[in-house]
């Protein structure tokens, strides 16, 4: 392992927003600009088809401040969006229902939350808000190492344009040294979704790079979204004396067209958004995963 990449996994595991560290309740001031969103321009109503936007973000239990959060979310214009590190009813959050309050200001107004753990008088975990209502929601555990925090993988049901659609939402075990437990977990997450028929998307915070063997593992079968339509810096946990790391995914199954990716750089948590479109297929349209990576550089809305 190069020394750099295990500084930068060291200050990561202190520096992380760890739930169990009351340094972390202090906030950020600097406010979230809409200039900060990037190319992200295209309103709901200019999508057609099968076309579709999500985002995955870990909001740090919002501790810079829900408002901000909120921002981010609605002015990106997602219509999916997986979240890590969120509050129910914590005495942090002020005994809010974080994913219902995104849900209200976000005009996403299907929600779920995913309970992990107990933390600070209240449920933490991982969420989902919608713009599509949920048809169904599960839970699976995740392996862990004796004494760590519990880890979970979450699948919601949706319809797009009348296709079912499988949402999976995690957050691995954070780092260093962590490394084969995170792939113990994504061979975990791989296995559910090998039994799922349907199209799929797996986004969140994986607490690993590109490079790692959980991440390989994952990219057997799904595709990364950023890897492939990446646009600008890929980094999404910036770090102040090494480069950013790039932790967070959305990955898709081959029944999914990804057409671009952006690291939404703001202000509004530890980590960065990801956010990325892609264009479902229909079933007789979908591409092998060889003309995948071979996709023109622009493809038109709704499909090839």
């Amino acid at each position: 392992m190069r020394i750099d990449r295990l500084l930068a996994g060291l200050f990561l595991a202190t520096s992380v927003a760890c739930a169990s560290s009351s340094s972390s309740l202090r906030a950020d001031s600097a406010p979230v600009t809409l200039s900060d969103l990037g190319a992200l321009t295209d309103p709901v109503s200019a999508r057609t088809g099968g076309d579709l936007r999500v985002m995955t973000f870990n909001i740090q239990s919002a501790i810079r401040g829900l408002d901000k959060v909120a921002e981010v979310i609605r002015s990106a214009s997602p219509d999916i969006v997986a979240l890590q590190e969120v509050d129910v009813g914590s005495w942090r959050a002020r005994g809010m229902h974080q994913p219902a309050e995104l849900a209200r200001r976000t005009g996403l107004k299907y929600y779920a939350h995913f309970r992990t753990t107990r933390l600070f008088g209240g449920d933490y975990g991982v969420a989902l808000l919608s713009r599509y209502p949920l048809e169904s929601v599960e839970q699976h555990p995740l392996p862990v190492l004796p004494g760590t925090e519990p880890r979970t993988v979450a699948r919601v049901l949706v319809k797009v344009n009348g296709q079912d659609v499988s949402v999976y939402v995690t957050h691995l075990t954070q780092r260093p040294f962590t490394g084969d437990i995170r792939v113990r977990q994504s061979a975990a997450i791989m296995r559910l979704m090998a039994k799922d028929p349907r199209p799929k998307l797996l986004m969140g915070d994986m607490n690993d790079t590109p490079d790692s063997g959980s991440l390989r593992l994952f990219k057997h079968a799904l595709a990364d979204v950023f890897d492939l339509r990446g646009k600008g810096p890929a980094d999404t946990y910036p770090l102040p004396l090494f480069p950013g790391l790039r932790i967070d995914y959305v990955l898709a199954s081959d029944r999914f067209m990804p057409r671009s990716s952006e690291v939404l750089r703001v202000k509004a948590s530890d980590h960065y958004p990801l956010v990325a479109d892609l264009t479902l297929f229909e079933p007789a349209k979908a591409p092998t995963p060889e003309g995948m990576e071979r996709l023109p550089e622009t493809v038109p809305a709704g499909g090839p």
